[in-house]
């Protein structure tokens, strides 16, 4: 349900758990013009909207007790719990993947691991830090140790195959993020995308 008090962010309701929220804490989902049930993580497709949390549980108990049929009164093509969660998740990981594709071609990235160390030292530092889920503990435990120092923000996301291809070079253990418009834009879909993992309470 709809409500907009004074002032306040447009808030919606989940089909799964009737939570309350914010629009854009939430998954917007669509109908296509064949009724197939499409996620929207930008919010701009037109037509009526429903809602999830940004929770592959909310998502997947959605599809189970057939909420999209009823959101949107009428039958609709959704695919099983398993496979819509996992569509979600890889538009959410490739909304991630996007935005470093596009830091660095921007020149906005700093690749690997002692090129990370030396710029958290340096006056420049970076607004953000990217740790490879892959990396040895030890070489991600000292750069995470090293971007708490300077009061960076450090997430593990990704491999060092994934940093490698895409910034066109070999694997990569970790990124330094340049202050810029990426950082606020990473650190969102990040969270979008841990948040939908369950990652992140």
């Amino acid at each position: 349900m709809a409500r907009q008090d004074g002032g306040e962010k447009p808030q919606r309701s989940c089909l799964a758990c009737r939570e309350t929220r914010d629009r854009d804490r939430l998954i917007r989902f669509v109908l296509s013009p064949q009724g197939e049930v499409v996620p929207d993580l930008d919010a701009k497709l037109p037509g009526r909207g429903a809602y999830t949390c940004v929770n592959a549980a909310c998502l997947a108990a959605a599809v189970k007790h057939r909420q999209f049929g009823r959101a949107f009164k009428r039958e609709v093509a959704v695919p099983a719990p398993d496979e819509m969660t996992a569509w979600v998740a890889k538009l959410l990981l490739e909304r991630v993947m996007g935005y470093v594709a596009l830091a660095n071609k921007a020149g906005k990235i700093v690749a690997g691991g002692s090129m990370v160390g030396d710029a958290l030292k340096s006056k420049n530092k970076p607004g953000l830090v990217l740790v490879a889920r892959d990396v040895s503990e030890g070489i991600g435990e000292k750069i995470e140790a090293q971007a708490a120092g300077n009061g960076v923000p450090c997430l593990r996301v990704l491999t060092k195959d994934d940093y490698g291809a895409l910034l066109g070079k070999a694997p990569r253990s970790a990124l330094g993020i340049k202050s810029s418009g990426f950082v606020a834009q990473l650190l969102k879909s990040i969270e979008r995308y841990r948040n939908f993992l369950g990652e992140v309470q």
